[in-house]
């Protein structure tokens, strides 16, 4: 499905142009504004991608026909294909792997820096990755956020908060791989509880944290144990995942400012939250009318402009 506001649209790609514009964008944000390394056939094409990009799928906010901001989709069926998901060069996910249902590896994202100010083009990529949430009825959605640079005492205080305050729980729990460092990167450098908690101070973390952590935060994210350096990509991550039915308190809490801020389960039939609810219990795929309800509780106040479009869902893998 196709989810349009205006001049912008949210979908998968569907072709190889489009899969090139993705990639481009990824150059521009992360080669060359936040300095990870490039190969040189890579600055050629001013491209940036690696292995797990030939099976993956990439969620896209276009406007104007233009990428302005995308992500990475790796979910059970292409890690099976690649022989693994891209995070497991990080952290160890053999806990996340064993759960029955569907999960989906989040990754690469970025926005355009013209489309920063506007917090439209990231509420479009959230909604987009929600209606596919619900139409594969994923459980887990799970990557890794990133700081930029390769000391990660300079967010010590973020790292510590997030240690003390949201480590996921242990039967899920990731853990991070210092093994994967490359040559001469410490060990050490791995620990997330870089402060002792009393020093810890929540307004001086969510200062250090990026905006992207953050609203991972707002919507009932946990953290796996460890920080990662990656020191070719000029980046040090942790890793972040969402149980998606236990999403839909945090939403509320997020966008409204309160938990209960449409109603409580008791209230009449037609209550939007009751049905937001639904899209995670629901045995099979929801109708069209739980989709909406979900993507237009995201997209707030422009939601009356939004249009759905229905198509098949087909992405262009070849690279």
């Amino acid at each position: 499905m196709a989810i349009k506001v205006r001049d912008f649209e949210v979908r998968l790609t569907r072709n190889k142009e489009e899969r090139k514009q993705v990639r481009q964008l990824r150059y521009q944000v992360f080669c060359m504004e936040e300095g990870a390394g490039a190969t040189e056939e890579q600055r050629a094409l001013g491209e940036e991608y690696d292995a797990y990009d030939r099976f993956a799928e990439y969620m896209a906010v276009f406007h104007q026909g233009r990428v302005v901001g995308t992500y990475r989709i790796i979910d059970r069926n292409a890690a099976e294909k690649m022989g693994g998901f891209y995070t497991e060069t990080e952290f160890n996910l053999s806990k996340i792997k064993k759960y029955p249902g569907n999960i989906a590896e989040m990754s690469r994202a970025c926005v355009d820096p013209a489309y920063r100010e506007n917090a439209l083009v990231m509420r479009l990529l959230w909604a987009g990755l929600g209606e596919m949430i619900v139409r594969r009825k994923i459980g887990i959605v799970f990557g890794v956020a990133s700081f930029v640079g390769t000391k990660p005492a300079r967010s010590a205080q973020a790292i510590s908060y997030l240690y003390y305050n949201h480590l996921t729980p242990l039967r899920l729990r990731a853990t991070v791989l210092p093994e994967n460092f490359a040559d001469g990167v410490n060990p050490k450098l791995s620990r997330m509880n870089i402060l002792p908690r009393e020093f810890v101070d929540e307004a001086d973390a969510k200062a250090q944290m990026t905006p992207l952590i953050k609203g991972y935060l707002r919507l009932g994210a946990t953290f796996g144990r460890g920080v990662f350096i990656d020191a070719p990509f000029n980046s040090y991550d942790v890793f972040v995942m969402i149980e998606t039915r236990k999403m839909n308190a945090t939403y509320q809490k997020h966008f409204l400012g309160r938990e209960n801020a449409l109603g409580t389960p008791d209230d009449d039939k037609d209550n939007i939250m009751k049905t937001v609810g639904k899209i995670i219990t629901l045995p099979v795929v929801g109708p069209f009318r739980v989709v909406r309800a979900f993507v237009d509780f995201l997209l707030r106040e422009d939601a009356a402009d939004a249009e759905y479009i229905e198509d098949s869902e087909k992405s262009e893998n070849e690279e």
